[in-house]
């Protein structure tokens, strides 16, 4: 599509993640993206610091075959240089 900006996630912004849980139930994550993980020989996670009230603070990591899908909350800008940065990986 031209002239649309390109959509990435992008580091400290805040996302919704809802992912495979339990047969009768989805996993819901709240919180600021980290960045990525590599788990165990070829699979990539994404690092969620969780934002739940009143609750210990802590980090998680998802699996990226295991989600289904991701609510934007508050996108930080894209920064042109961390292309450079970025872990190439495939999704099939």
């Amino acid at each position: 599509m031209k002239g649309q900006p390109e959509m990435k996630l992008t580091q400290g912004s805040k996302y919704k993640i809802y992912s495979l849980g339990s047969r009768e139930k989805m996993l819901e994550s709240q919180g600021v993206f980290e960045g990525y993980i590599g788990v165990g020989l070829d699979e990539i996670g994404m690092i969620i610091k969780l934002q739940e009230p009143n609750k210990e603070e802590m980090t998680r990591v998802i699996p990226l075959h295991a989600i289904l899908a991701i609510d934007i909350i508050n996108a930080k800008p894209h920064d042109k240089n961390d292309d450079d940065q970025e872990i190439p990986h495939y999704v099939g």
